[in-house]
């Protein structure tokens, strides 16, 4: 029988099931890398009385023969568990593919401050997500019903629920082979095939991973990287000529006494302000912290830690504490999303934080050894980093006590040492379709003919690179933060391109340029379009069509019925609220 912990939100109590979401991690394997495949789980979730029973199957013979199905999806993203309920929920026999033991991909990894935008733009399947989570913290006690922000468990027991009721089959470490893993007949994909020897097949793909791999080995087109303004004719497009967002507001020197460039910094150059590269914006890990001296661990020491690595912040700070006459104050480091039960959600903030620069430039193309790499490298840094904080004698007194009144939150990530399996991919591939989604279409033409839901969050690129400048200061550049208007998102930029793949849904590497998915890539608009894609793929296969020629006019219908948003009715409350928040500083309110 599951054991049972008691949570507690604002003066009410609950009971919650306790839930262990990879039990059975291969011996040897270093958590957080991509898992081997030596044996499957199938989840059916079965919940009653508060209960969530796990059925396992090891080693099964079944599984090697291929097994067919209406739908299905890889990658169990918040894209791919929206897309698998939708699509369950339309009738279809839907299976749920995730390449490692982690279920509900950056929804369920750490990233519990959602990024919301106008929280009127979103509705359908996201929502009720949201207000399954204000239905569990008691919000009507407030007077409102949606909680935008989870704890990770919290969302995970929210997104089996979710998948218990859709009925969707829902499968983990079912990793797609590295080569050959998909095979087609035609422009249509008729079976993928796993590392541990399953293969499926089905009418209709979804790839719902955040690194497209399915969607690369069935021959569409794609990019990663950033373009340059002359191919969009985007003005945030290409290198930035000046980053004002998370930059160093001290002079520094990027070298040492003896002339050798500090670390995190990259030698080579910025680049032609306005020209594309292949350069992707940094990724990190979004930690959960605890106030709570019984719900806490401490911050590890990563394997060969080295202070050194860690000069260019210690000269930030003491900059900093000289300039402003104080120590700098923990959030002006990190980003504290406060968190029901005396928790946190850790973001990067400033000049030197927890996003590793340059560490993702290679990940989109990487194999999946070079991936595990790549995990492991960011989980080094961003370790360091919070133990460098926490211990190191060159922080200031007053930021470094501040650090160490948190800890890893003891009670999340039970299975991986209170770290996030998940890194946080910000962007890798993106799809080439027909259509291509830029920076037009979110701040000047943002009605469109196919609509399948709406985003409103600003456009957000983090930094891309820390290099030196011309006058031999350090300089970050990349940084995006720039507003956007509500816009509806097109069906078309789920599609890839009609000679290429007739079956293939992509909801999360869509077909956008890297200003456009700046503010496509939040979680509430990935589950919206994943909802989107299990409802194309139900009207795909009802009529015997390709996904490009489904009748989009009786998508959006569709969609309307289920309630999602495809036009923005603004609150008479925002703007009074917004000139709250100007006017009345959170310090000065009781």
């Amino acid at each position: 029988m599951a054991s049972h912990r008691l949570e507690q939100w604002g003066g009410r109590q609950r009971i919650l099931p306790e839930v262990r979401e990879d039990k059975f991690q291969d011996p040897g394997q270093k958590f957080g890398g991509r898992f081997s495949m030596s044996f499957s789980i199938l989840i059916r979730l079965r919940v009653g009385v508060g209960l969530a029973l796990f059925v396992i199957l090891m080693n099964c013979g079944w599984l090697s023969a291929s097994q067919d199905f209406d739908v299905v999806v890889y990658g169990a993203t918040p894209a791919g568990v929206m897309a698998a309920v939708a699509a369950a929920r339309q009738g279809l026999s839907v299976a749920l593919l995730e390449p490692t033991a982690h279920l509900g991909g950056m929804a369920t990894g750490g990233l519990s401050r959602t990024d919301v935008g106008r929280q009127e733009v979103i509705g359908g399947l996201p929502l009720e997500f949201y207000w399954r989570a204000g239905q569990y913290y008691g919000m009507d006690r407030h007077g409102q019903e949606v909680s935008w922000q989870p704890e990770p468990h919290i969302a995970l027991s929210i997104m089996k629920q979710m998948l218990e009721g859709s009925h969707a089959m829902v499968l983990l470490r079912q990793r797609l082979l590295e080569r050959r893993g998909v095979i087609k007949s035609g422009t249509r994909i008729t079976e993928i095939s796993m590392e541990n020897g399953a293969s499926f097949k089905a009418k209709v793909f979804i790839d719902a991973t955040y690194e497209g791999d399915l969607m690369a080995q069935a021959g569409v087109s794609y990019t990663w990287g950033r373009e340059g303004i002359s191919q969009y004719g985007e003005p945030l497009a290409g290198v930035r000529a000046e980053t004002p967002g998370h930059q160093f507001k001290v002079k520094l020197s990027a070298y040492d006494s003896n002339g050798k460039l500090l670390p995190e910094i990259y030698s080579g150059a910025m680049g032609i302000p306005g020209s594309a590269d292949k350069k992707v914006q940094a990724y990190n890990f979004r930690l959960c912290f605890s106030t709570d001296p019984a719900n806490q661990t401490p911050f590890p020491r990563p394997e060969g830690y080295n202070p050194e690595r860690y000069e260019l912040l210690a000269r930030l700070l003491n900059a900093r504490t000289e300039q402003e006459g104080h120590a700098p104050a923990l959030r002006s480091v990190l980003l504290i999303g406060r968190l029901p039960n005396n928790k946190a959600d850790m973001n990067n903030n400033g000049a030197f934080s927890t996003d590793y620069m340059g560490g993702s430039w290679a990940y989109a193309e990487a194999s999946y050894a070079e991936r595990a790499k790549i995990w492991q490298a960011h989980y080094d840094y961003t370790a360091g980093f919070l133990y460098f904080l926490a211990h190191d004698p060159q922080v200031p007194k007053p930021l470094q006590n501040e650090m160490n009144q948190w800890g890893l939150a003891k009670d999340e990530f039970i299975d991986t040492a209170n770290w996030p399996p998940q890194l946080y991919v910000r962007e890798a591939r993106r799809m080439i379709g027909e259509y291509v989604m830029t920076q037009k279409d979110v701040q000047t033409e943002v009605s469109k003919p196919d609509p399948i839901g709406m985003g409103s969050y600003g456009i957000d690129s983090h930094n891309i690179q820390r290099v030196v400048s011309k006058e031999g200061f350090v300089i970050n550049e990349g940084d995006t933060e720039v507003p956007a208007q509500p816009y509806q998102i097109s069906y078309r930029i789920l599609v890839p391109k009609r000679q290429e793949v007739q079956n293939l849904l992509v909801p999360v590497c869509v077909s956008a340029s890297h200003i456009a998915y700046g503010t496509l890539r939040m979680e509430p608009q990935y589950m919206s379009m994943g909802q989107a894609a299990g409802v194309a793929a139900k009207l795909a296969i009802a009529n015997h069509l390709a996904v490009q020629d489904i009748d989009t006019k009786e998508l959006t219908k569709t969609l309307k019925e289920v309630g999602v948003v495809l036009e923005y009715v603004p609150s008479s409350q925002a703007p009074i609220l917004q000139f709250f928040r100007r006017m009345l500083p959170a310090n000065l309110l009781p």
